[in-house]
């Protein structure tokens, strides 16, 4: 259970500390109380643990709260990241600790109470990803909105999502839900409202999401979601089993939990990444072969038992208010990435079309003269992220659940709205890492980020960014753009050639 209000508030105080260092806040957790630190006005606790480190024992379990601890346990500094991909992303340094799951808080006054609170959810492929990315440090969306912002870690790779024998499937997504029980039960110590509460996330985090308002375990712990490009690529368990006996094979074991617990979790990753560099030798892997992944939420039946889309049509979700959308370029960035720009050949778009449009050749004449990157691109773009968008924005409408759509339409660089670009935009973290890749113009890009930034915060207050709901007749979506419009969704065609198309769990092919 959480602290009583009563010792909260004699925890909360700010120490001045006489020798120059910063300024120190308390809050009290259910499990022991934690010192941050004060920054610019704000209270920030890094490093808080939501759960048990999951290794020894609890290698591959699922998660379990946090032991208690004496006195006020520091809370300045990231917790280490889960084990993830070294490939996918050159130069991310492996985990040097045990403590994977920790969370982050940003708050504008620990002794407030009542204030919304925004929990974001990291992308990566479900292979790499990690809070203490400075793209997601929460101080302009706090100071700026007066919301509570929480980071968090969850497993990736084989340890969040490998499907194995005597393991709980789609672990990744448990550790969501512990992070967002932790929430529940301790975010008034730190001035938050545990009744109003925000999750967003962008690509695997859009795609944990999409997952999460599907899945009863999450149920009551949020109540308001912010999904930027979903991806569409959720696993079926055979699909699952066969991608994690090649992984097994590969570090030289069975698929089964207690001969993997015996693998150190680097090692374990270089098998992953072996596996992920060869997706091609896989055919029976269908779509998911052509990708850079072998990871997705699984379609376990358990943890999570039907896909989101058909979910949300069902209903699961109706009550939880939801702005989802996509940006308009999302897979010029993987081309770009490959090395591929300009160089893509009539072969290629030819396979990629064969492989993920529903209708090849309805795609040609739909975009009659079109050169072949540009096929390329948009079969792409409308499998993995714009349509799985779309389809749940469409599904949510179709059960009675509000739902707001828009499209990132400003071209940044020569990527154009490109994969990624929405998220130093949201955060107003505008210089750094991917947003020095991707944003030139710093003062377009300061006025287009103040305007998400307004609007996210403002839904996660009352519910109303501040655009009309998404419905079917007339599809009404915001365009953020240099000058912000609202318009009828505006990729029509591909609206029309998906149409019939129902995002199912992926399959084990003969």
């Amino acid at each position: 259970m959480a602290a009583a209000a009563s010792d909260r508030k004699d925890l909360e105080h700010v120490l001045s500390c006489k020798d120059g260092r910063p300024m120190t806040a308390e809050a009290l957790t259910a499990y022991g109380a934690v010192r941050g630190v004060r920054e610019d006005g704000l209270a920030v606790f890094r490093g808080v643990p939501f759960a048990r480190p999951p290794v020894g024992p609890l290698r591959f379990a699922a998660p379990e709260p946090p032991e208690r601890w004496d006195g006020a346990r520091p809370a300045t500094a990231f917790g280490p990241a889960p084990p993830q991909s070294s490939a996918l992303a050159p130069g991310i340094p492996q985990t040097t600790g045990d403590d994977w799951l920790t969370c982050n808080v940003w708050t504008p006054d620990p002794g407030a109470g009542g204030l919304p609170v925004m929990v974001w959810i990291y992308g990566g492929a479900y292979l790499i990803g990690q809070s203490s990315d400075p793209g997601y440090d929460g101080a302009v969306l706090s100071r700026e909105g007066g919301v509570v912002v929480v980071t968090f870690n969850y497993r990736v790779a084989m340890e969040g999502f490998g499907q194995i024998e005597g393991a709980p499937a789609n672990r990744g997504l448990l550790d969501q839900v512990a992070a967002l029980a932790w929430v529940h039960d301790n975010i008034a110590a730190f001035g938050g409202d545990p009744g109003n509460v925000t999750v967003f996330g962008e690509s695997a985090g859009a795609g944990s999401i999409a997952a999460l308002l599907a899945m009863p375990r999450a149920s009551g712990l949020f109540h308001r979601a912010i999904a930027q490009s979903v991806p569409g690529t959720f696993f079926s368990a055979a699909l699952a089993d066969d991608i994690s006996a090649v992984i097994a094979a590969k570090a030289g074991v069975r698929p089964i939990r207690q001969a993997l617990a015996e693998i150190p979790p680097v090692r374990l990753m270089e098998s992953v990444d072996a596996v992920a560099a060869t997706m091609a030798r896989y055919p029976q892997w269908g779509p998911v072969a052509h990708t850079p992944t072998p990871f997705s939420p699984v379609v376990d039946g358990d943890v999570l038992p039907r896909t989101p889309w058909a979910a949300l049509a069902a209903g699961s979700a109706r009550d939880i208010p939801l702005i989802t959308g996509h940006n308009r370029d999302e897979y010029r960035l993987f081309i770009a990435m490959g090395g591929l720009l300009g160089k893509i050949t009539d072969e290629q778009a030819a396979t990629a079309l064969r492989t993920f449009a529903p209708d090849p050749r309805a795609y040609r004449d739909a975009h009659p003269g079109a050169p072949a990157e540009t096929l390329y691109e948009l079969v792409h773009s409308d499998w993995l992220f714009r349509m799985p968008t779309l389809h749940l924005a469409e599904a949510q409408a179709v059960a009675g659940g509000p739902v707001h759509l828009y499209e990132l339409a400003w071209s940044a660089n020569g990527l154009g709205a490109c994969h990624g670009l929405d998220v130093p935009l949201v955060w107003g973290n505008l210089a750094g890492g991917i947003a020095d890749l991707l944003i030139r113009d710093a003062t377009a890009a300061d006025q287009l980020s103040s305007r998400i930034r307004r609007a996210w915060t403002e839904f996660a207050a009352s519910g109303d960014p501040g655009w009309p709901v998404y419905e079917p007749s007339q599809r009404l979506t915001h365009i953020f753009d240099t000058s912000p419009t609202i318009a009828p969704y505006p990729e029509e065609t591909s609206r029309r050639l998906w149409a019939d198309h129902t995002f199912t769990a992926l399959a084990l092919t003969p």
